[in-house]
């Protein structure tokens, strides 16, 4: 049985990140991902989206790490030539219900250490969006976007490069608390035993399955796993916007907003659509929703223009009922099991935290 110092279960861009950190400090560390590749699940079905921090309640860790995690961010991609653009977002109220929620949101976004977004009339969000349509606006320059394969080909190199070595197809079946370590039991086409000190779990929507084939591990601490799919649409016509456009939030998500990919090409999503298994198909059929969401801010959308594009699924933790949820990281003193780290609900603003998470990991392994 091979003997490691750490193992990182998941090269998603937490994982990735993670791994980056650690092997950074001089750790020796493997990566198991049940995949053939790096980030083929909710790392690349997602906005590739810099937010900035404005929504998330107050000293939650989504709200910590999202501020802390977008400066290092774009930090990250400038010094290793990661494509991004600050292109900034306009949050839009198309009501007057929805503009009297503005200087709340500004509010949060203010007590969350976001210093720069502003509250804008209809007129002066106008003058930045001529297509636009709204009563009042908030203003965020900060927002941005990124190519997300291109951040996680970066996060892999600097961790190969650092020592870390990944083994693919290669899914954790089973791990058990051994003197001085955890045993795990790793499948696959060529099925192997590995011994390690640190076990960290950031295996998205696998996590809690993961965890509850820890020996040890309580049950009290491993949370459902819930299924909010989120479904995105691109658009034939050529977008009249420069930045990002949202909506006000709704209950589980952001609604129906508009993005910009590195090539400027619009897309629409996500929705919110709570499923019971993995399904990653765009019903077509579900354009009838988007269009007369999107027509509220831009009335100009051409009857025809959204196709189907693809979709990405949310690693909740909380039902339906309760939608909005926190990150939950675990460390031997959360959950009583020596060496283990656990992320659960890594959701979005999860791609803009990572590098801040990966932080706030590496001092929990300090601790282990």
């Amino acid at each position: 049985m091979d003997h490691v110092e750490c193992v990182v279960a998941g090269a998603g861009v937490i994982g990735l990140a993670i791994a980056r950190r650690l092997a950074g400090e001089g750790r020796e560390v493997v990566v198991l991902e049940t995949e053939g590749e790096i980030g083929t699940v909710t790392s690349s079905r997602n906005s590739e989206v810099i937010h900035a921090g404005i929504y998330y309640p107050r000293d939650s860790l989504m709200a910590r790490f999202c501020v802390s995690g977008r400066a290092a961010l774009y930090h990250y991609c400038e010094e290793h030539g990661v494509p991004h653009r600050k292109c900034g977002k306009l949050i839009v109220a198309t009501t007057g219900e929805e503009r009297e929620r503005l200087a709340s949101i500004a509010e949060r976004a203010r007590l969350n250490g976001v210093a720069d977004l502003k509250v804008i009339s209809d007129a002066e969000a106008c003058a930045l969006e001529p297509a636009l349509n709204c009563v009042g606006a908030l203003l965020s320059p900060s927002t941005g976007i990124i190519d997300s394969h291109a951040y996680m080909l970066a996060l892999r190199g600097d961790a190969e490069a650092a020592g870390a070595l990944f083994a693919f197809h290669a899914p954790l079946q089973r791990a058990a608390r051994r003197s001085g370590g955890i045993t795990l039991a790793v499948g696959g086409e060529t099925p192997m035993t590995i011994g390690c000190r640190l076990l960290i779990n950031a295996a998205g929507h696998s996590a809690p399955q993961i965890a509850g084939a820890i020996d040890g591990m309580p049950g009290e601490h491993i949370p459902k796993p819930y299924l909010a799919k989120g479904n995105y649409f691109g658009c034939t016509a050529r977008s009249p916007f420069s930045r990002l456009i949202y909506p006000v939030p709704v209950a589980g998500g952001l609604g129906v907003h508009l993005t910009l990919d590195m090539a400027g090409l619009a897309r629409f999503g996500p929705d919110v659509e709570w499923i019971d298994h993995i399904d990653y198909s765009v019903d077509p059929k579900r354009s009838e929703l988007f269009y007369p969401a999107i027509r509220k801010y831009w009335p100009g959308l051409p009857d025809g223009s959204l196709v189907p594009a693809y979709a990405g699924i949310r690693p909740k933790i909380v039902p339906p009922a309760v939608a909005a949820q926190d990150f939950v990281i675990q460390g031997p003193r959360d959950h009583g099991v020596p060496g283990l780290i656990n992320l659960f609900g890594i959701e979005s603003p999860g791609l803009t935290s990572s590098l801040a998470i990966a932080d706030y990991v590496a001092e929990l392994a300090a601790a282990a």
